[in-house]
């Protein structure tokens, strides 16, 4: 016997699911999927709306291959997260199409639990879940659709989240008490880091501006103590020391698991929260001391084993003032004096002229120095386009330039003054959150500074930005470009109420940060020893677990006998009601319900149709009514069977 098709309810269901399991994947889909899918929506919507027929099977399989072909004109290749997604978003789409049984409704809400899972392959944040949890939610709905009777939606989605609210104890058991494990379950797809946003290892003029427009957050930061000042908010990653007359690169750099410095000075310790950037390097506050499973770079970057592709914690001790590279190698020297003959030589000119006129490195330092700050360079995001020679175009032409190009021209002139110098990426400053007690780095805070060799001083940090935008240092982005409409929206300082919102949900983002995706074996076992369980390995959290699951199982079913209960006590009443009438004469034929039954025996017997009537209303109303059996009415109708005596 075929299976019935759906009725229009049942496909509202359906397209419905699909829509709120596609929508968020709208944001990572090419446009190109998301129209077709959206098209492909719309036709089955029709269709539901009896404005057509479900497509021929050949039609199907010609759009499939269509949407096949835009996937592989996307991304030239099927393996990976974000093909997978686009090709699973095209199938889901197309299944509908073909979906006229609650057969298929089921491989249709299958694939939906599937798209909802994806999400979380490029976020695991507060909203994600709740977007996930809304999916999983209508899901269920439809599920009930499928096998049940029409219904109103509000009914339908109140009875799928009592459903889900009736899994809530048992998740909450198995997430807390379920043995950790460190790392992820299974391993990600190869492309799953392609964008993460952050620091590169190179370098060219206008990297940092397009870095500065992002309110993404890098990293947070909560101090056990005092705040360092914001000018000793140096936040250190990649140091480029070499120059091809453009761009920055790295150079060649070893490590060891013990910083090559002894930290001395004003100590501050912090907890770092990093978000995943797919780097090695960890972006301290600069000096970091001895911390057990990091690496720490010749060039004084600390270094994580492998790269950063799940958010990290990490408590570290930093000493600011710590003197670094004083016994820097001659090669290391003259790799940071290194510059390509014939590039920028008007920059180049004005560092040879400071050379013969300064008496030391000290002094052709200072003369630097005050020659940018003769200069009155302009501080912006939208600096005049350069030509080829970025140094010279800025220094002599345009006169404007973001923290790149400040930082380029003084190593170059440095470096032309016989002086040692290297340009440093990393973050500068940050927004303290008075919800957290937490500086928030941004990528907006992505800065680039110097730092030049001094003898008997070694690495000496130096920062030809503040020269000209002094307030870059001390209040931020925001502070040194008021008038930007370039700035990410929540950083100007003309919506102070927006960012006192969004005080509020940092602060709480990172509380799910720390508490659900951060919950970590470490973290387990603090947990378990508040509660008494100190040193808990793995046989005791699964013994644990599998008792508060019998406990949570136990309640739930004593629960649902307490509502089977309640119906056994209704249909015991209904059999003594049937057995009294069938005493008198009046016995109920197997295929009669409840209203058919009173109506015959009200027409045999007139002196009984009141109370026949308002017994076999009551209960079918408490047997099939919605809103389930009420203790008061069970109570009621009892009684009234009780008293029912027909002669």
């Amino acid at each position: 016997m075929a299976e019935p098709g759906l009725r229009p309810d049942q496909a509202g269901w359906l397209i419905a699911c699909a829509v709120i399991s596609l929508a968020p994947h709208g944001q990572h889909l090419p446009p190109a999927i998301t129209a077709v899918c959206i098209l492909l929506l719309l036709w089955r919507t029709a269709i539901s709306l009896d404005k057509g027929h479900l497509p021929h099977r050949l039609l199907l399989i010609g759009v499939a291959a269509c949407v096949v072909g835009l996937v592989l004109l996307e991304y030239h290749q099927f393996f990976g997260k974000d093909p997978g997604i686009a090709v699973l978003a095209g199938l889901l789409s197309l299944k509908l199409l073909e979906t006229d049984s609650r057969r298929d409704g089921r491989a249709v809400l299958l694939l939906c639990f599937f798209m909802q899972t994806g999400l979380f392959l490029y976020q695991q944040s507060m909203l994600v879940a709740a977007l996930a949890l809304l999916g999983t939610t209508v899901a269920i709905g439809s599920l009930l659709a499928l096998q049940g009777r029409s219904a109103a939606p509000k009914a339908r989605l109140t009875a799928a989240a009592r459903l889900v609210l009736q899994g809530v104890p048992l998740m909450l058991v198995l997430f807390v008490l379920f043995p950790r494990v460190q790392g992820p379950l299974w391993g990600l797809p190869a492309d799953a880091y392609n964008r993460v946003s952050g620091l590169s290892d190179s370098m060219t003029p206008g990297d940092m501006a397009r870095l500065s427009e992002s309110s993404d957050i890098a990293f947070r930061a909560a101090f056990a103590g005092e705040l360092p000042p914001p000018a000793e908010r140096y936040w250190r990653g990649p140091v480029l020391s070499r120059f091809d007359g453009r761009s920055w690169r790295t150079a060649r750099s070893s490590t060891s698991p013990r910083p090559a410095y002894a930290p001395q000075g004003v100590a501050y310790p912090y907890t770092l929260t990093l978000e995943p950037h797919n780097q090695r390097w960890l972006l301290a506050l600069d000096f970091p001391a001895e911390a057990p499973g990091l690496r720490y770079g010749s060039d004084f970057q600390l270094m994580s084993g492998d790269p950063v592709r799940s958010r990290l914690r990490l408590s570290l001790l930093s000493y600011p003032h710590t003197p670094v590279g004083i016994d820097a190698s001659p090669r290391e020297l003259r790799e940071a004096l290194a510059l390509p003959s014939g590039s920028n030589p008007r920059t180049q000119a004005l560092g040879a002229r400071i050379r013969q006129e300064a008496r030391d490195a000290d002094d052709a330092l200072q003369r630097v120095i005050a020659d940018f700050r003769h200069r009155s360079l302009s501080y912006t995001l939208d600096p005049q386009p350069l030509g080829r020679e970025d140094a010279d175009s800025f220094l002599f032409d345009t006169k404007q330039g973001f923290c790149e190009h400040f930082a380029s021209a003084f190593v170059i002139a440095m470096r032309a003054a016989g002086v040692p110098a290297r340009v440093v990426t990393g973050y500068q400053g940050g927004e303290f959150n008075p919800v957290d007690g937490t500086l928030v780095i941004r990528q907006s805070d992505a800065h680039a500074w110097a730092e030049v060799w001094l003898a008997g001083r070694g690495w000496t940090r130096v920062d030809p930005t503040a020269a000209s935008a002094p307030r870059r240092i001390d209040g931020g982005l925001a502070a040194a470009l008021p008038d930007s409409d370039r700035l990410p929206l929540l950083a100007r300082s003309s919506l102070a109420w927006l960012r006192e919102l969004r005080n509020q949900l940092d602060a709480l983002d990172n509380r799910w940060n720390q508490w659900v995706l951060g919950y970590n074996p470490a973290r387990q076992k603090a947990l378990l020893a508040d509660f008494g369980v100190v040193d808990a390995d793995w046989q005791t959290i699964t013994a644990l677990m599998a008792g508060a699951c019998t406990l949570v199982m136990a309640a739930l079913t004593a629960w649902v006998l307490r509502r089977r209960l309640s119906a056994d006590a209704l249909d015991r009443s209904w059999s003594l009601f049937c057995r009294r009438l069938a005493s008198a004469g009046l016995p109920r034929a197997a295929w009669e319900g409840p209203q058919d039954y009173a109506e015959r025996v009200a027409s045999q017997r007139p002196d009984l149709a009141d109370t026949v009537k308002r017994i076999a209303t009551d209960y079918a109303r408490l047997r099939y009514g919605r809103t389930g059996i009420e203790r008061a009415a069970l109570q009621s109708l009892k009684h009234s069977i009780k008293n029912f005596r027909p002669r």
